[in-house]
């Protein structure tokens, strides 16, 4: 069931990049169209995609699903234990199973993307820590404490961004930030300053 209505998950790094969800798989392993849901007598309606409420032919197994395109194992599902209980209540288990596939996949992402000095990382989550604490006694210095890292990634962002415009393809930048397309064209033109459209 591709393009209608679904439960999702993402990460804070790659936020929309990859999105993951459970899908549907028949026996002949095809993906079923939406089930489509009218909202009134008036017309209109919503197409849905979320794995528990399919209703048409048996699925076969369910499936962890990624919008850049990544697609986990099949989970099975064995109809002849399952027997009578509806999908929702037999694909518990395989949908748990496919959030955890897809869990593998951004970790895998974040492998893949350029690693960052440790001094980098360690200070960084440094940092969290301590805006989290701030955030206990003084919420509105923690505000200002985040705003302050906003008006930071802005300021530190803005020649490497362009200098990677200048210097990396695309594809590069995919890579290096884990990144789909859009998304790394975005992330580029929002520190560099410039519109994504150009």
């Amino acid at each position: 069931m591709e393009d209608g209505e679904r439960e999702t998950w993402t990460t804070d790094e790659f936020g929309s990049c990859h999105t993951g969800a459970v899908g549907v798989v028949l026996d002949d392993g095809t993906v079923p169209q939406p089930v489509y849901f009218d909202a009134s007598s008036g017309g209109g309606g919503q197409a849905v995609s979320q794995w528990n409420v399919y209703d048409g032919p048996r699925a076969a197994a369910l499936r962890a699903v990624c919008s850049c395109g990544w697609m986990g194992p099949e989970q099975r599902l064995d109809w002849e234990e399952i027997g009578d209980q509806d999908l929702q209540t037999a694909g518990a288990g395989a949908a748990d199973t496919c959030m955890r596939d897809w869990d593998e996949h951004t970790v895998e992402v974040e492998r893949s993307a350029i690693p960052l000095p440790e001094a980098v990382t360690v200070l960084l989550a440094q940092l969290e820590v301590e805006v989290e604490k701030l955030a206990k006694s003084s919420p509105l210095a923690a505000i200002r404490a985040a705003r302050r890292l906003e008006v930071l990634a802005a300021q530190t962002a803005y020649w490497p961004a362009r200098d990677a415009r200048r210097d990396a393809d695309i594809g590069q930048a995919v890579a290096a930030l884990g990144l789909g397309e859009s998304g790394a064209r975005g992330l580029l033109a929002r520190f560099g300053r410039w519109s994504p459209h150009r």
